[in-house]
C-alpha cells in the first residue's frame, strides 16, 4: 500500500470511524527529504485496531515513506447521530495526547459537533 507520491499537504487531518469508540493517536508527519517543511499534526482512531500501535502500522503503510511520530494517544467516543464526540484516555504504549490539540484539529473536521475532553477514564 505504499503510494510515495503523498504529500504533507495533500493528507487528510483527521480521519476516524463514523461511530463508536476506539482508541486514536496524534502524529506528527515529516518529510524527511524537505526538512524545511512544518510536520503535519494528524489524528487517526480505528474500532479495528485493538492497539494504539496497530492504528500506527496501518497510517505509516498508507503514509510511507514520511516519517511518522507518535505525540500520544487516548480514546475517542464518535456519537454521530447526536454530533458528539469525547476526547479522552491515554495510550500505555504512547502516553496521552494532548487532547486539547486533538479536540482542535477534529473541530475543524467536524465544525457542526459537540467536542469534549476528558482526563478521566481509559
Amino acid at each position: 500500500m505504499s503510494s510515495s507520491g503523498v504529500t504533507l499537504d495533500a493528507i487528510p487531518k483527521v480521519d476516524i470511524d463514523k461511530s463508536g469508540v476506539f482508541k486514536y493517536i496524534l502524529i506528527n508527519v515529516t518529510d524527511k527529504n524537505k526538512s524545511e517543511e512544518s510536520p503535519v499534526t494528524i489524528v487517526r482512531g480505528y474500532a479495528h485496531c485493538n492497539y494504539h500501535s496497530d492504528i500506527l502500522d496501518e497510517v505509516e503503510g498508507k503514509l510511507h515513506p514520511l516519517q511518522c511520530e507518535v505525540l500520544g494517544g487516548g480514546r475517542i467516543s464518535h456519537d454521530a447521530d447526536f454530533k458528539r464526540i469525547k476526547i479522552y484516555g491515554y495510550s500505555q504504549g504512547f502516553g496521552k495526547a494532548d487532547h486539547e490539540v486533538t479536540a482542535n484539529i477534529i473541530k475543524d473536521a467536524y465544525p457542526k459537533y459537540t467536542i469534549t475532553i476528558s482526563d478521566e477514564g481509559y
